[in-house]
């Protein structure tokens, strides 16, 4: 009796919603102030063994799922991908950015900037694809990183994209209210709660809590049926955008393309900087790994047919605006709304609002979706408490992690302006990207216990090049867009070093079903297009940057570094090699 009433307790104990120690501080370090003041003092020690020590394949794809207890299902196709990575693409962002930009810097070339910032995050989607076959993990950039870079590294990337990630969903759930009230066609603000606190912060938006909520709540109850919803809400926004480039070519006039570039080369890629942003979203793909039937086959058609299909759409629509109205006439907050107007079409402000409200959904949606998998990943590795890292034996998804990114989204977006929040925008996204493009390359011509050791050191210094001539080439072009002397010296620099790893070095691995074509080019190129566009961006966005990574970093030293699962099983281990090594010596004398 006493045995069948243990067994009950312990089997309540790992029921989902249980809430111990173990489950939030499960590593040795933090069950006593003493062993955490010990832990500290070997601060220096282990944040080398960290910098230098990296996880494996395995470990990521099936050592660390065991944290969660239960498996996600496996109930995606490529299919529901294609659809996912036009749900998590296709949002507001085209429908505003695109008259911002056109009338602010590049007038009709918008097209051209469309055009150089779809081949920068194609190239970006090469490298994901690669690692998302070879490395289906739910953890996304952060468990390639940490397979190739280390835990470090990981944490501090995965950590400012997820920020942005958090932000980004709020911004987009306060664009939602603001959609909604225009639909409904009401005055601006009227949806939202006046108070006397300070500016920015005084108008309370329950309707963005609530939505993101309800987005919340759906990818919650199954990812199956939240694949469903996203392909019906996502195929009516797509025939909305049928309808925009439709009937903008019906009412194009080209004579509203010339002058084609009135503010030069720079304006295009200044623009092509900002509106690379409404190609953001296409890595919450990669997190889906764990959930999708045939990985090898699947991920491949879902990332790079709809990244391909969204390019082509992106460019049609900015040439219909373009070519539907002068660009200096564009309206910067209502494009396309006003464009239509202008040529008595004023009923279709209203489909471009329903479109908008949709495709925001949709973002929202897949979102929720991706941003849980990253904290369940990260969980997982005991960076942040374990529990977020369960997954629910019913439902088959990670609920408390997305509790985590609903609560800190919600709550930001209920107090913070639209304007607040657009300011933070940073390089987060760019530098995620460039650092995965880097980690491809280590992957390629690195592999521990084979490569030699001056093949690595060739290798680090070849990397180092690309990295700086990349920084030059995009520093220069912000000193003097139109100068040449130092494109002479930065541009050789970047073609010689990417030639002489393809000459002076040979690929240690070949991956397994798909990869990355023409190697170390393509990925040294999109390195040289990230940094370039992360140049084009604003200091303040590099101030928050570095003020968010340094915060990072004073956590992962305190916290991170000490309860990671790999130390953890480092420590697991010591003991046991200590006791052999003694049972060894005793056997001798």
């Amino acid at each position: 009796m006493a045995s069948t009433r243990d067994k009950d307790e312990a089997e309540h104990q790992r029921g989902y919603w249980r809430w111990s120690k173990q489950d939030f501080l499960p590593e040795e370090s933090f069950q006593s102030w003493s062993n955490y003041v010990s832990a500290l003092s070997q601060t220096r020690l282990r944040f080398k063994d960290r910098l230098l020590a990296r996880s494996d394949d395995a470990t990521e794809t099936e050592e660390l799922k065991k944290q969660s207890e239960h498996d996600m299902k496996r109930c995606l196709n490529w299919w529901d991908l294609i659809w996912f990575g036009f749900g998590a693409v296709i949002g507001a962002g085209i429908f505003v950015l695109t008259g911002q930009e056109a009338h602010d810097h590049a007038g009709p070339a918008i097209v051209l900037s469309y055009v150089a910032s779809g081949f920068s995050a194609m190239l970006s989607v090469f490298c994901y694809t690669e690692f998302a076959v070879e490395v289906p993990s739910a953890g996304g950039s952060f468990a390639y990183m940490r397979v190739e870079l280390g835990d470090f590294v990981a944490f501090i990337t995965a950590g400012n994209i997820l920020l942005e990630s958090v932000i980004g969903s709020a911004a987009v759930a306060r664009s939602w209210t603001s959609y909604f009230t225009s639909l409904l066609n009401r005055p601006k603000d009227s949806l939202r709660i006046k108070t006397s606190l300070k500016e920015g912060y005084n108008l309370l938006d329950p309707i963005a809590s609530v939505v993101l909520v309800i987005a919340s709540v759906i990818t919650i109850i199954s990812t199956r049926k939240t694949s469903v919803l996203n392909w019906l809400a996502s195929a009516i926004n797509t025939a909305v955008i049928i309808f925009v480039i439709v009937a903008g070519f019906l009412h194009a006039d080209t004579s509203n393309l010339t002058p084609f570039l009135p503010y030069g080369a720079k304006g295009v890629f200044q623009a092509a900087a900002i509106i690379y942003f409404a190609y953001g979203g296409f890595d919450h793909i990669a997190t889906m790994a764990e959930e999708t039937k045939n990985p090898s086959r699947d991920i491949p058609i879902g990332l790079v047919g709809s990244m391909s299909m969204i390019t082509v759409i992106y460019c049609l629509m900015a040439l219909s605006l373009s070519m539907m109205q002068k660009y200096t006439e564009i309206d910067t907050g209502a494009a396309f709304s006003v464009a239509f107007q202008n040529v008595g079409m004023r009923w279709a402000k209203y489909v471009v609002a329903f479109g908008a409200l949709k495709g925001m959904t949709t973002v929202l949606l897949v979102g929720r979706l991706a941003q849980a998998r990253y904290i369940t990943h990260i969980a997982r590795c005991h960076m942040i408490p374990p529990w977020f890292a369960l997954v629910h034996s019913k439902t088959g998804t990670p609920i408390n992690a997305t509790l985590l990114i609903t609560i800190a989204s919600a709550t930001i977006a209920f107090f913070t302006g639209l304007k607040v929040l657009s300011s933070l925008i940073s390089v987060s996204t760019l530098f995620v990207f460039m650092m995965i493009s880097v980690a491809l390359l280590v992957r390629r011509y690195y592999v521990r216990g084979v490569t030699p050791r001056e093949n690595l050191l060739k290798l680090v210094i070849f990397l180092v090049l690309i990295i700086a001539s990349s920084i030059g080439i995009s520093a220069y072009w912000g000193l003097r867009p139109n100068g040449w002397f130092g494109y002479s010296v930065t541009v050789p620099i970047w073609f010689m070093a990417t030639l002489g790893m393809s000459l002076f070095l040979t690929q240690q691995r070949v991956p397994r079903v798909w990869g990355v074509p023409l190697v170390p080019w393509l990925p040294s190129l999109s390195i040289a297009t990230n940094v370039f566009l992360m140049g084009s961006l604003e200091y303040e966005a590099f101030i928050r940057f570095g003020v968010c990574t340094v915060v990072m970093l004073i956590y992962y030293l305190l916290f991170g570094l000490h309860a990671t699962y790999d130390m953890a099983h480092q420590q697991e281990k010591l003991p046991s090699k200590v006791e052999h090594t003694q049972t060894v010596k005793n056997e001798v004398s």
